[in-house]
């Protein structure tokens, strides 16, 4: 069926759950006059709800992950599916595998590498032959992260990169049970899995092939730089692998050899060692008590539960500012600053998805397919769509 003929333009799949809500009201209030979106999940009277709430007339379509047929069916009716439904290990896989087969874009909210690596694998050569465009990580992970590396190295001329880092300025607003979720998923499966623990902290493990061996050892990014202290950031490893494939998607044009870290810039003295510390005392301890089941189970007792999240109060007064800065083999650092006032979260989300699926939708893009990256797919398409949304993208601002 070519995309022409397809019943949608858009199917939101997870729209009752909690990002997807925050979607779904962002497609409302969004989307081009005409546009074709339907929502889909399990439970109708949800839905519905949904619809009552947003007041729209957008049809509804009864959909369980587990349900190979009704999966296939929803992937060819439309143009693109964009979901919520994590963990993605659990109820993605057949969704993007459907999606390739189809020749439909696909958008989700993963920061699960398992997930993602075996996406490419038994995905990227089938979207390749369909004309899919598979897009994973098109919420606060991994678009900052991925457009701020990638607009960056734009702006500089597009000359190899020697590091690039990303820092944290700062960031408020609340986690969803469904991150939490997806995060226990994945340390369960590394409990059991080797091979799933190594791919977990391999920067290139969404790369085919051999490792890069990177000369000496890249830092973790606790300790400090230039007299301000600094600290990890908790998706840093995961948005490093997406990173890493927009590199290799773009026949390694960042170089081979670029060395990439997020941190939380926590300021100076010994207010901010102490918060630099805290923050990598918990990001330590979270991930740890999620891989023992007595930890875990205590933690399960503490943590939001999937389909919840913060009250409206923190998610009104949530927003961030990012700071990427890329330094190429020659020439001036240069700095991307994202920010945007949302909840990154949700609110914040909500909007990256939602624009995501929209540009995939409508936009004239790169003649690109396969299990893709947002900078690959969309890339300043996608930066000028979030520019529209009150999102800052600010490429070549000073360091």
């Amino acid at each position: 069926m070519s995309e022409n003929e397809r019943d949608y333009d858009i199917v939101l799949l997870g729209a009752s759950g909690f990002v997807g809500r925050f979607t779904a009201r962002h497609l409302a209030a969004a989307a081009p006059a005409g546009a074709r979106i339907a929502i889909a999940g399990r439970a109708r009277a949800r839905l519905q709800a949904v619809t009552r709430d947003l007041r729209v007339d957008w049809p509804i379509l009864e959909v369980d992950t587990g349900d190979d047929a009704a999966v296939a069916w929803m992937a060819a009716s439309t143009k693109v599916v964009a979901t919520t439904v994590g963990p993605y290990l659990r109820y993605g896989t057949g969704v993007a595998s459907a999606c390739a087969r189809a020749g439909t874009s696909y958008a989700d909210l993963t920061g699960e590498s398992v997930f993602v690596a075996r996406s490419v694998e038994r995905n990227h050569d089938v979207a390749v032959n369909s004309g899919a465009r598979i897009v994973h990580s098109c919420g606060f992970d991994s678009i900052p992260s991925d457009l701020g590396v990638g607009l960056a190295h734009t702006a500089g001329g597009g000359v190899p990169i020697v590091a690039a880092t990303l820092r944290v300025r700062s960031l408020r607003g609340g986690i969803s049970g469904g991150t939490i979720d997806s995060l226990r998923q994945q340390m369960q499966e590394a409990k059991t899995d080797a091979g799933a623990r190594r791919l977990i902290g391999n920067p290139y493990a969404l790369t085919p092939g051999p490792s890069v061996r990177l000369p000496g050892r890249s830092s973790s990014g606790w300790g400090t730089e230039r007299g301000a202290w600094q600290a990890p950031f908790v998706m840093g490893a995961y948005n490093r692998q997406i990173v890493q494939r927009s590199n290799y998607l773009t026949g390694w044009s960042y170089g081979q050899l670029m060395q990439y870290r997020e941190v939380v810039a926590t300021g100076r003295g010994l207010g901010g060692f102490v918060r630099a510390a805290a923050i990598t005392a918990g990001t330590g301890a979270l991930v740890a008590g999620m891989s023992f089941p007595p930890t875990r189970a205590l933690l399960d007792q503490l943590l939001p539960s999937p389909g919840s999240g913060p009250s409206p109060d923190a998610i009104e007064h949530g927003r961030f500012v990012l700071d990427v800065d890329v330094y190429p083999v020659e020439g001036q650092p240069v700095r991307t600053r994202i920010a945007a006032p949302f909840d990154p979260g949700y609110g914040g989300t909500g909007v990256m998805l939602g624009e995501s699926a929209l540009s995939l939708a409508f936009d004239d893009l790169p003649e690109r397919a396969g299990v893709l990256t947002p900078m690959v797919a969309m890339g300043e398409a996608l930066a000028q769509r979030l520019r529209a949304q009150r999102f800052t993208l600010d490429v070549g601002a000073s360091l």
